[in-house]
């Protein structure tokens, strides 16, 4: 129930649905159709700002640490999935979405001596495909890139990053991998995944991927000019803040 409710409150509070709820209503309350259209250009003005958004996301994210200062191997390294689209064909191939930097990172990480394993962890984040593993998808690329199936574990029943860190925490264990893990998963996702881990009890260092800022340089044409990335951004964001508060209240972080 926690899982379809989350879907499904986070969707009607994303910025385009606020937007589109706005003008809707401008037209339902009659006597309140100026106040709610001015309402509705406002958010469509502040969410489509490419300064503001970048900004924010920018305090958001955990920052990325250089490879090289990775001196000493981790036993283990734990992908969190969500960056594949399962329902996409053929189905002979992986199809990616943005966030693949968690599993080619990963490759990266293996392949240079940094992790001596893999542990990708993810089941289906779908309501109407439950079937669907997002894992299964990760592990044909990771095989296809030369990692040895030996060193790669699956978890495929985890729908939700409390999930990630309950599933992967128990075979941490089961495998009694001896130190700490290296959590991977994208810089904006970070901080609620951080959270989780440590409620589990599992000892780890992060590895941020798939960042969404840098050292952007934005001109004053940037600053007035309406962009729809901005807007996807801030419904990453709200995403991740609506995770935070749900997970809080629900005592998982």
């Amino acid at each position: 129930m926690f899982f379809i409710l989350s879907k499904l409150i986070t969707t009607l509070i994303m910025p385009v649905s606020l937007i589109c709820m706005a003008f809707i209503l401008s037209y339902i309350f009659k006597k309140k159709k100026k106040s709610l259209q001015l309402t509705g250009v406002i958010l469509l003005l502040l969410l489509s700002n490419p300064y503001l958004a970048h900004t924010v996301m920018k305090w958001w994210e955990v920052p990325a640490i250089h490879i090289g200062n990775i001196t000493k191997p981790y036993p283990m390294g734990v992908v969190l999935c969500g960056v594949t689209n399962t329902q996409l064909t053929p189905k002979d191939r992986v199809h990616f979405q943005k966030g693949a930097d968690r599993i080619i990172h990963a490759v990266q990480l293996y392949k240079e001596g940094k992790i001596k394993k893999i542990l990708i962890s993810g089941g289906s984040g779908s309501l109407l495909h439950p079937e669907e593993s997002e894992s299964s998808d990760l592990n044909q690329f990771a095989l296809m890139t030369g990692v040895k199936k030996r060193d790669i574990i699956l978890e495929n029943k985890s729908r939700n990053t409390h999930e990630n860190a309950l599933f992967s925490g128990k075979i941490i264990n089961r495998e009694k991998v001896n130190g700490k893990v290296l959590l991977i998963t994208s810089a904006f996702h970070m901080k609620r995944a951080q959270a989780c881990f440590k409620k589990q009890d599992v000892k780890f260092d992060v590895f941020s991927t798939d960042l969404y800022t840098g050292e952007l340089e934005y001109t004053p044409f940037d600053l007035f000019v309406p962009n729809v990335g901005a807007i996807k951004t801030w419904t990453i964001l709200i995403k991740e803040w609506l995770g935070m508060i749900a997970y809080k209240v629900a005592g998982y972080i």
